[in-house]
């Protein structure tokens, strides 16, 4: 009896490794209809101009964060103003009363609040942008928009509180008995130029705590530090008088104390030219755009990563 021959079985199909490139057939059928690799990073000028086009949605997030903030205080978003107005007093009760800080400086408490005000941009700015992605996890997984309307959000609403409560530091001021003059319209490009450094901050920070959570705990030790070495409470002239040269220019490019010096300035008409630090524009000018553009080159360099794992 003749034997039947049956045709081997077939090979199983063996799925392309992990880091296999891609059929290429498949590859000119997909760029064929437009398809794309999803969550892919786009390059720095579609991705510019996509965030751009989300420039509305970045302001109404703010405008809601920032309601919601105190929807829940009775005294609402009367605390934007009550909060640095509690911390300056505090700090002039122990900088001013007890540590006598205020020695040489004329109109020491538009001074001090002028200082604790800028800063508390800065440090809420950096603070918030620590966790403009960590905390919004369920946002970044469901929608896809550039990731960089968060942090820059994020400094939108710090720059709206600060902007609020510039009318109780003008107050403060001209209580004081500090004339008013045209130096306040300084006020203008002090505030933009450390907005840009600021937003350059808050996306540094958003990629770093994207990827390390305990950073939001370490940062409010380091920003405590950076705030003493600013001279919020103090002269820091006094300091770098004396100093060894490299640390007095230190301090000097410190760009915390850059922008509050910038602001004293305009505010008050005691704090002359000769008292800043040489070469003050260029270098808030200098600080911004560096920190602007490094913040959102190496945010932009993690786009796809961010809401993953």
């Amino acid at each position: 009896m003749p034997q039947t021959l049956t045709p081997p079985a077939p090979a199983p199909a063996r799925a392309p490794s992990p880091g296999a490139s891609p059929d290429p057939e498949l590859r000119a059928l997909a760029e064929r209809h437009g398809l794309a690799v999803s969550g892919a990073r786009p390059t720095l000028p579609a991705y510019t101009r996509r965030l751009w086009a989300r420039r509305h949605f970045i302001g109404s997030f703010a405008a809601a964060r920032l309601t919601a903030t105190y929807t829940t205080a009775k005294l609402g978003q009367l605390w934007q103003v009550m909060t640095p107005l509690l911390n300056a007093g505090v700090y002039y009760l122990i900088f001013g009363v007890l540590l006598h800080t205020n020695r040489g400086i004329e109109n020491f408490i538009p001074f001090l609040c002028t200082g604790i005000f800028i800063f508390t941009f800065t440090q809420s700015t950096v603070l918030a942008g620590t966790r403009s992605i960590s905390g919004s996890l369920g946002l970044v997984r469901a929608l896809h928009f550039p990731r960089a309307c968060l942090p820059l959000a994020h400094t939108l609403i710090q720059l709206q509180q600060l902007i609020f409560s510039m009318g109780v530091l003008g107050a403060i001021v001209l209580l004081c008995g500090v004339p008013l003059t045209w130096h306040w319209l300084l006020m203008v490009p002090a505030l933009l130029l450390q907005s840009v450094f600021n937003a350059g901050l808050a996306m540094i920070m958003a990629r770093i705590g994207a990827r390390t959570s305990d950073t939001a705990q370490l940062m409010p030790f380091m920003l405590r530090t950076w705030m003493y070495a600013s001279g919020v409470f103090y002269d820091i002239s006094n300091f770098t008088r004396d100093a060894p040269h490299l640390v007095a220019v230190l301090l000097d490019l410190n760009p915390a104390l850059i922008y509050i010096d910038l602001m004293r300035y305009a505010l008050i008409d005691t704090v002359r030219a000769d008292t800043l630090p040489a070469h003050v524009w260029p270098l808030a000018l200098g600080w911004a755009l560096l920190s602007g553009t490094v913040g959102y080159l190496y945010f932009w360099k993690a786009e796809e990563e961010y809401g993953r794992g």
